[in-house]
């Protein structure tokens, strides 16, 4: 139709149908973005109507000077920290509509491809489930989004600093997890060659 700038414009005036093309952009994206810190494909869902819901309600406050992107997916962002702040849920491993609907399952994957990518989205989604919420949201920003420091920053209302400073800890807590988790495989392993 025509540039993201036009269309935020048009649906501030209350065009629908350019709102609707914006959802239609940005809908993988926040849905991603949630799935990625919620764990399960339903919450997700949930979380991705709610940011358009109020991304729709509250359009008067976006300032055009800045990124929509970055904008609807600070919405999405403070929306799923607050969720999980609220429910400490337990998170799920990546389910297969997921991946297909990530366009990362082909037609005829091969089973050892799928039982490995699983087993790496499970280690992953274990991984952000032991940090913080606004860590959560960061890390996935960060290499889901190749979002810079900055844009991080803005989305999550923090300093570039503290970004920093939460990222590095977030790679140092993950990193000490799977060292841990890989020093208990290799005695686990022993122990059953012993034995």
């Amino acid at each position: 139709m025509t540039d993201e700038n036009e269309l935020v414009c048009l649906a501030r005036q209350g065009s629908e149908d350019a709102f609707g093309h914006l959802v239609s952009a940005y809908q993988t994206p926040v849905y991603n973005l949630a799935y990625r810190m919620l764990g399960n494909a339903v919450d997700a869902e949930d979380a991705a109507q709610e940011t358009f819901v109020r991304a729709y309600t509250h359009l008067a406050r976006f300032d055009p000077s800045r990124s929509f992107k970055t904008w609807i997916l600070s919405i999405a962002s403070h929306y799923c920290i607050d969720r999980i702040r609220r429910r400490r849920i337990n998170w799920l491993p990546l389910e297969e509509e997921i991946a297909e609907a990530d366009g990362l399952a082909r037609p005829d994957p091969n089973p050892v491809t799928v039982v490995v990518q699983r087993e790496q989205e499970k280690m992953i989604q274990d991984l952000l489930s032991h940090l913080s919420p606004i860590d959560r949201a960061a890390v996935t920003l960060l290499y889901w989004y190749d979002y810079s420091y900055e844009e991080i920053a803005e989305t999550l209302d923090l300093t570039v600093s503290a970004v920093k400073s939460r990222l590095f800890r977030s790679r140092r807590a993950m990193g000490e997890i799977l060292c841990a988790s890989a020093g208990r495989t290799e005695s686990d392993g022993g122990m059953r060659n012993a034995v």
